[in-house]
């Protein structure tokens, strides 16, 4: 008796919705990576902020992660995705188009920059949740794990290209005339999605549930389990002080340090370097170490590539800045990829969802938080010493996880099998 075996699946290459997706995704992470360039150095070079006003801008472009983290998830799962990743896209189009429309008519103010780093914050959000749930309803399950390796190398290689694309837009326009094409970017994704055929079901409004009750799940899961608990205070410890770091970045490679647009693309372009490079090696990196010591091992790298962002002005800007941004993208990329690999490990399925959105909120809220308190100390103390303040800040989020079981883990615990339908086994001993 012969067996029939199935043919082997093409490429999604060769699949007509995922090449929509995907190819509008990639614009769109180009537009983001321009974005997060382009504002500060037009509030910087062209309205000429302050450092409260710097501090101010951050806190918008990061606000939607606190104030509409935690729901988004769940709206996003009650409304048919491919509306909101069209509507988010275009809704970017129009706020960044409206930047050279004001300059040309010089009707460009900072609270108008304000207003645009609110909108496109909160498109983003909603954009990155949809895209990343969508993907499952467009292809085979089989074929899921090659659709987000796809997704994260266009992420990837747009962190790298991005920054240095920005710099060199803004050399050759001028930072108010480079929105147009920022625009455009978004523009275009949003008709690549238009392109996609997949009719996305109805959501039956009789399962939901109120939002109160599917939230506090996932933050109680977060919050009482030890582990978490030390992980989620690191990470929110280690982004409101790299947050106020940012805030007077850019600030300080203009003013303090005189540097080109185009040197500040290179200098960004040179971590995302560092993120790719972690992403290749950190699989053998925990294998080395373990995932509990290399956990501490990420957020402890942290620390020495921290401080090299002030200690330039003291001399070798461009080397300084440059190793900095590299090394601390390595080390954040290597934390996260074992600390998220555990989270989704440990959690049962069912709950996934709201964990990593309990999670991002309890992470990334502290951003838009980290930006005001930049702003003020850059407004009270000066540029340098809120720099120095936001490397030395790496320090107290390190403690949390060095002064806990993980430092002598070489594994994580499991404490959920996801393939016996998420049902609680035998929990680990509290390592408290």
């Amino acid at each position: 008796m012969t067996t029939l075996e199935s043919p082997p699946q093409r490429s999604l290459i060769h699949h007509h919705d995922f090449r929509q997706l995907w190819a509008a995704e990639t614009i769109s992470q180009f537009g983001t990576q321009i974005t997060q360039i382009a504002l500060p150095l037009l509030a910087v070079i062209t309205l000429s902020a302050s450092e409260f006003e710097m501090g101010v801008l951050i806190a918008l472009e990061t606000l939607a992660f606190l104030v509409i983290g935690l729901p988004a998830g769940a709206w996003v799962d009650r409304w048919r995705r491919k509306r909101v990743l069209v509507v988010n896209d275009l809704a970017r189009a129009i706020a960044l188009g409206s930047l050279p429309l004001a300059f040309a008519f010089d009707r460009l103010t900072l609270w108008q920059l304000f207003a645009v780093a609110l909108v496109t914050g909160i498109s983003t959000v909603f954009f990155d949740v949809a895209y990343q749930s969508y993907l499952p309803s467009l292809v085979d399950k089989s074929q899921i794990v090659e659709g987000n390796a796809k997704l994260e190398i266009s992420r990837a290689v747009s962190q790298v290209a991005g920054p240095g694309a920005a710099g060199l837009l803004i050399k050759i326009l001028g930072a108010p005339l480079m929105f147009v094409f920022d625009a455009i970017s978004f523009v275009i994704s949003a008709l690549f999605i238009g392109r996609i055929r997949h009719e996305e079901p109805i959501h039956d409004r009789s399962t939901r549930r109120p939002l109160k009750i599917e939230i506090g799940e996932g933050l109680s899961f977060v919050l009482r389990h030890p582990l978490l608990r030390r992980i989620v205070t690191c990470t929110g410890t280690a982004n409101f002080f790299s947050t106020v770091s940012a805030t007077m970045l850019v600030l300080f490679m203009v003013r303090e340090l005189g540097l080109s647009p185009t040197q500040i693309g290179l200098i960004f372009s040179a971590g995302a370097v560092g993120g790719l490079l972690a992403a290749a090696t950190t699989t053998r990196v925990a294998k080395a170490f373990g995932e509990g010591r290399s956990t501490v091992l990420g957020a402890g790298l942290l620390i020495p590539f921290a401080t090299l962002t002030p200690l330039s002005a003291l001399g070798m800007p461009m080397l300084l800045l440059i190793i900095g941004s590299f090394g601390f993208a390595y080390s954040v990329v290597l934390y996260n990829i074992v600390q998220i690999s555990f989270r989704q490990r440990l959690c049962p399925i069912p709950l996934l969802g709201r964990m990593n959105a309990s999670t991002r909120f309890l992470v990334w809220g502290t951003m838009p938080l980290g930006g005001l308190v930049g702003g003020g100390l850059g407004a009270w103390l000066g540029v340098l010493p809120t720099l120095w303040i936001g490397a030395l800040g790496s320090i107290l989020a390190f403690l949390p996880v060095f002064l806990s079981p993980l430092r002598t883990m070489r594994d994580l615990p499991i404490e959920y099998d996801a393939h016996r339908d998420a049902k609680p086994v035998e929990a680990a001993p509290d390592p408290r």
